[in-house]
């Protein structure tokens, strides 16, 4: 299965999917990642919090010839903001992987109460001028931290993964990502315990494409350029979830489902103004 790229501003090129890998832990989760690469995932994205970089590491070191297609990602937890932490940090998580570099590192919350998270990102570029990690971006980072960052550095991220769904549709943050040619992907894109996959407006449009909810929700993704990372253990669902480049969905089905956004949408209330994740 073909998945189309998408480009930042500096060139980089993405999948327009990848595979949340939460939760994916042993030699199960080097199981699941590994039929998930089979079926076509080149995008794989864990974080040092999720303690299964080693699982990623092993199953993309078993994928053979495709290794170089595929997009390895961590993410720096915040306990390890400081210079010299990150740096130790980002090694260990090669170490750990078993790979010679990571293709793409984040820094997984700015917890800005801290303030260090520009020392991090100057670390996270010295890891890239090293050859550590291949690229280097950002996850739950609001407009104001990037632009502190890009001040101060004079490097802008390729892509920053924060919080999108329909019932939290960012759309003004897309827009400023757009503009800035930051590429966007979205964790948790089909929600998590709430009831979108079952909500009347999403499941009509399922229908009168004849296609699953689920499926729905990633093309609605796909309409507006994020890059969903839906996390699945199952290889059909697996399968399933990467099967949603041939559904297009109509301006104003797009619309519908943006229109799904609450004010208090966030899925725990993790607002990168204030919370903190370490």
């Amino acid at each position: 299965m073909t998945i189309p790229h998408l480009s930042a501003a500096d060139g980089t090129t993405l999948p327009a999917i990848g595979l949340g890998t939460y939760q994916l832990n042993g030699s199960a989760g080097v199981d699941a990642i590994g039929h998930a690469i089979r079926a076509g995932y080149r995008l794989l994205d864990s974080a040092v919090n999720y303690e299964n970089e080693g699982a990623v590491g092993r199953a993309a070191r078993d994928a053979g010839d495709v290794r170089d297609e595929l997009i390895v990602t961590s993410k720096l937890p915040g306990r390890h903001h400081r210079y010299d932490e990150a740096l130790t940090t980002i090694e260990e998580s090669v170490f750990r992987t078993g790979l010679d570099r990571i293709d793409l590192y984040l820094i997984h919350w700015p917890n800005p109460k801290e303030d260090r998270y520009v020392q991090a990102w100057r670390a996270l570029i010295e890891a890239r001028e090293r050859g550590l990690v291949r690229h280097i971006g950002l996850s739950n980072f609001l407009p104001e931290h990037i632009d502190r960052l890009v001040a101060e550095t004079g490097v802008a991220p390729v892509v920053n993964q924060i919080e999108v769904h329909p019932y939290f549709p960012q759309q003004e943050a897309l827009d400023y990502h757009r503009e800035h040619g930051i590429l966007v992907q979205g964790w948790s894109p089909l929600g998590h315990g709430n009831d979108l996959r079952q909500h009347p407006v999403i499941a009509e449009i399922a229908a009168a494409h004849g296609v699953s909810t689920a499926q729905t929700i990633l093309a609605w993704h796909v309409a507006r350029q994020v890059i969903p990372l839906p996390k699945a253990a199952s290889p059909q669902r697996q399968v399933e979830n990467l099967d949603v480049f041939g559904i297009t969905l109509t301006d104003d089905q797009v619309e519908a489902i943006t229109a799904l956004g609450r004010p208090d949408g966030r899925l725990s209330d993790q607002d990168p103004a204030v919370y903190e994740e370490f």
